[in-house]
C-alpha cells in the first residue's frame, strides 16, 4: 500500500511541443525554460535537445527577452534601471544583453516617469512628520530601483 504518486511520462516530442507553447505565450529566459523542464522529469540529454530546438527555432532568445523584460517592467511596474538590472542578473542574463535591454528605455521617458511616480507617491503619503514622509518616499523609490542621487535630489525638492 506504500505506493509513490505516479508520474505521467512525457515523450520528448510532447515535451518539445509543450515548451514551444510555453515560450510562444510570453518571452522566456533560459533559466525559466530549464526550471520548467525540471518539472517534466526528463533525462538530461532530452532537456538539452529541447533547449537546443527552442534556440534554433527562435522560441528562445535572450536579447529579445532582456529587451521585452526591461520595456515591460519600466512601463507597467515603473521600475528603475537598477531594479531591472538586478532582476535580469537573477535570471542569468549576460551583461551585454542587460545593456541592450536598458537601451529600450529612453532618457526622456525615464526621467518623466521618475518625476511623475515620485510626485504621485509624495501626494499619496499621509504621514504628518515631514522627515518620516521623506524617508517613506526615499525607501519606496529605492526599492523600485531608481538611482539614489535622483531619489535624494527629488526628496529635497519636494520638501521645499
Amino acid at each position: 500500500m506504500n505506493e509513490s504518486p505516479k508520474r505521467k511520462s512525457v515523450t520528448v516530442a510532447e515535451a518539445t511541443k509543450k515548451m514551444e507553447h510555453y515560450c510562444a505565450y510570453q518571452e522566456r529566459c533560459h533559466k525559466e525554460v530549464w526550471t520548467k523542464l525540471a518539472t517534466m522529469h526528463l533525462i538530461p540529454e532530452a532537456k538539452e535537445q529541447i533547449v537546443l530546438h527552442l534556440f534554433e527555432h527562435n522560441f528562445l532568445n535572450e536579447e529579445r527577452f532582456a529587451r521585452s523584460f526591461a520595456r515591460g517592467k519600466f512601463a507597467i511596474k515603473k521600475w528603475g534601471k537598477q531594479r531591472i538590472t538586478r532582476e535580469l542578473k537573477l535570471r542569468n542574463i549576460s551583461p551585454y544583453n542587460i545593456k541592450l535591454g536598458l537601451q529600450e528605455i529612453t532618457e526622456t521617458d525615464y526621467y518623466a516617469t521618475f518625476h511623475e511616480l515620485a510626485e504621485k507617491k509624495w501626494a499619496a503619503l499621509t504621514e504628518t512628520d515631514t522627515y518620516k514622509k521623506r524617508k517613506k518616499l526615499i525607501d519606496y523609490l529605492l526599492y523600485r530601483g531608481w538611482e539614489s542621487h535622483l531619489v535624494f535630489e527629488k526628496s529635497k525638492e519636494l520638501l521645499e
